[in-house]
Order: structure tokens, then sequence, then C-alpha cells
């Protein structure tokens, strides 16, 4: 099964891991064949050492690796072509195996080749291969190799006239007769050899059930990351970008809270005359650019929208994810919202903030939530909103938000009057920042 089937929109970033993975393979490919070489080069006689064959299939190596990391990734890249490597890495290692004499000028056994130290190479292919992700590749490896090994072998004994195998040993042998069969040139061990194949093939199986489930771990990964992309992408709409990643890495955070919140609430002054004029379909056009360039600024400014109601909106600043100076950055919100829809969208709006505790949760029943905030100051926030055309304003703050204000922006703000709120023994004082207020009020960071 392909990475595309397997994860669907997640492929392209596993197909690139699978690349590069590919590609650190080739190059440890390189540096293996490096050490091996300098050691056989280093520890051996140059005279009776075939270091020509060597040599040659140390370039053919090179080019067959060099060729390969040009070709991944580009359009003449197949999915063949990683086994086709494999292969010939398999084939050249196991034809040097049947044919290159241990020591030039020397007359023995090709088979006392396969007692050398050589096999362990076939598992530094092996290794490699893993770098692919691929239990398949790994399989194929192993099963090449093995059968590699075993092809070499028999090819390298095909001409003993007198093969000497374990049974030769008998079951009680002397220790002279065990080593005189032991040590004996012609002694083939030809069960030794495809013992030595299963054991490649079983480290295969192996490795290719731990790369499999190393790879479904990659898989449900990558899919969590590209859903959690997603989601931040959709959710990043109404609320800033480091809330939608703080709520989605901690669920907890969408647990019901009570603290100390700043509440806007926003509408558009005559929206009945404006629906007559435009029409249901103009009207939902309207709407919806308008939402848009209001969530955006919410956002900027830090705040959490919770409800669209009709053309108006309802937002909270500290809730759910704590933001210090909430009410000045809901007061700016609140700015930049006026100066917005005054500017793009040439229609006037009202908008009431207030600070003070406020409960922000999941609310429903029967499987149906959402998410919203409730308390006096959320009613308090949509009454200001509608005292505006009273006190023929804009904007009208709480006292209460005013207090949270610093000094230097509390005195840009200008008191219009007070209001009686049912359950507080004080009247309420409401002000409205002053023309110049709104002037570097855009763009502050959230």
């Amino acid at each position: 099964m392909t990475a595309q089937r397997e994860i669907g929109v997640s492929a392209p970033a596993f197909v690139e891991a699978e690349r590069t993975g590919l590609k650190l393979a080739i190059v440890g490919r390189l540096i293996a064949v490096l050490i091996v070489g300098f050691w056989i080069f280093a520890s051996r006689d140059s005279q009776n050492t075939p270091f020509l064959g060597y040599g040659a299939a140390f370039i053919g190596y090179a080019a067959v690796g060099f060729c390969h990391y040009l070709l991944i990734g580009s359009r003449y890249d197949q999915l063949w072509l990683k086994y086709l490597v494999v292969s010939v890495d398999i084939g050249v290692l196991s034809v040097l195996m049947a044919t290159q004499p241990m020591v030039i000028g020397v007359e023995v056994p090709q088979s006392l080749a396969f007692k050398n130290d050589t096999f362990p190479l076939y598992y530094i292919i092996l290794a490699l291969a893993a770098f692919s992700l691929s239990p398949w590749l790994i399989l194929w490896t192993g099963l090449a190799g093995a059968g590699g090994w075993l092809a070499a072998f028999h090819w390298a004994i095909r001409d003993m006239p007198d093969r000497l195998e374990w049974a030769d040993i008998g079951s009680s042998p002397t220790t002279e007769h065990f080593l005189n069969i032991f040590l004996d040139p012609n002694f083939a061990n030809t069960g030794g050899r495809i013992q030595q194949a299963i054991y490649l093939s079983v480290c295969a199986i192996l490795l290719a059930i731990v790369i499999h489930r190393a790879r479904q771990a990659v898989l449900k990964q990558l899919a969590l990351d590209e859903e959690r992309r997603a989601i931040s992408d959709v959710f990043g709409r109404f609320v800033p970008r480091e809330v939608a990643d703080a709520l989605i890495d901690d669920r907890g955070a969408l647990a019901p809270v009570e603290r100390e919140a700043t509440i806007l609430f926003l509408d558009i002054a005559g929206f009945t005359a404006m629906t007559e004029r435009l029409g249901p379909r103009g009207v939902v056009d309207v709407l919806n650019r308008y939402f848009d360039d209001a969530a955006r600024i919410i956002a900027d400014h830090g705040g959490v929208i919770t409800q669209f109601q009709g053309d108006a909106v309802l937002a909270m600043f500290n809730l759910p994810v704590e933001k210090p100076d909430h009410a000045a950055k809901a007061l700016d919100a609140a700015l930049d919202l006026q100066a917005m829809t005054a500017r793009d969208h040439a229609v006037t709006v009202r908008i009431g903030v207030s600070t003070g505790q406020a409960f922000a949760g999941n609310i429903g029943g029967g499987g149906r939530q959402t998410y919203s905030v409730h308390g006096d100051t959320v009613n308090l926030a949509a009454r200001l909103e509608g005292l505006n055309k009273r006190f023929e304003t804009g904007i009208l703050v709480s006292e209460s938000t005013m207090r949270a204000l610093t000094p230097e922006r509390a005195a840009a703000m200008t008191r219009v009057g007070e209001i009686t709120v049912r359950g507080l023994s004080q009247p309420v004082g409401l002000y409205t920042p002053q023309p110049d207020a709104a002037i570097g009020a855009a763009g502050d960071p959230p």
C-alpha cells in the first residue's frame, strides 16, 4: 500500500520523509564502503590482495549511489528503483564472494572465502534499507541477501571434488578427527551457510515488523498533525492563533472557568433599514464580509468570539485563555472595529465594553453543546451597546473597565453619564473614548 492510500492528504509529508531516508541511506552506504575499504587496504598485503576487483566494485558502488541520489524526487524516480539499487548492491557483493580469490597467486578453494568475515556486509545493506521506512524493501533486502549469499556459495563450491560437511565429522568424533575435518580446505559447511541465510532472513522479517509499527506511528502522527492544522486554521479565523493552539493542546482549557474578563458587544446601527434596502441576499453578503473583518480584528487583539447573533458579535477577553491587559486590548479592538466598519463597510456600529466576573464553558445537552460566556458582565456589555443611541456615542465603556486601564489610557476617556443596574448598590459610570483615542490603537500587538 502506498503512502497516498494510507494517509491521504498527509502523503506528501510522508513521501518526503521516505525520500530523505533514502538519501541518508545512500550517504550511509558510501560511508560504510569507505570504512570497510580503508580497513581492507590498511590491514592486508597489497601484493596478495585483489585490490583491483575491490576497487572496481567500490567505484561501481559509488556510481550507482550517486545516480540514485540524483534520481530521488525527480520525474524519473520510480518505486522499483530502490529495489533495483539494493539488488545491485547484493549482486556485486555476491559476485565478489563467488569469484574473488582470498589471496592472489595461491590456489585454495573459493569456499574458504565464506569462512572470512564478509557475511556481516549483508547486514549493513539490510540496515541501510531500514532508512527507507519501507517494510517491503527490508523484506526484499533480507531475502535477496540470503539468496545472493547462497547462490555465491554454491557457485564457489560447484567444482569441489571432495566436499566435506558436518556429517563427515560424525556423532562422536575424536579431537584429532574433528580438527582434521573442520580445518580441511574442502570443508564446505553447507549447513552453516544455510543457517547464516536463515539468520539474515529472520532479521529482515523482525526489522520489517518493527519498521511497519514505526511507519504506522508516523502515519498516525502525520494525520493528527494534519487534523490539528485544519482545526487550527478554521478555529483561528475566530480566535488568536495562540489561543486556538492552546485549546487544541490542552482540552482542559475548554472546561468551565470563572474569572475576571472583559466582554465586548458589537452591533450594527440601523440594521433593519439596511435589510429593507439590500434584501436578504445582499444583507448576507454584507454580513459575511463584515463578520470576517470583525473576527480578524478581535482575534488580533486576543479576543475570542463566542456568538454571532444576527448582526451582533459577542466577544470575550481573558477567557478561556488568560490574557494580560485584557481591558486595554478590548478597548483597542473596539476602536479598530469602529474605524474598520466606517472605512470598509460604510456602516455605523455600536459597541459596549464591560469588565468583571464572567463564566465561560461548554453549555448544552442531548449531545449538542456550544462554548459560551455568561454573567452580569455580559448583560452589562449588551446594555451598554444599546445605550450608545441614547448618549449619541459609538463606544460605551463601563467604570470597571476604566479602572482596569493604565492611567495614560484612562486619561483618554470621557465620562458621559451613569446608569443604575439591578443588583448593584451604586450607579455604574459610563465612559467613551475621546476622538483622538483611536490614534495608535490599530496595529497594537495582541
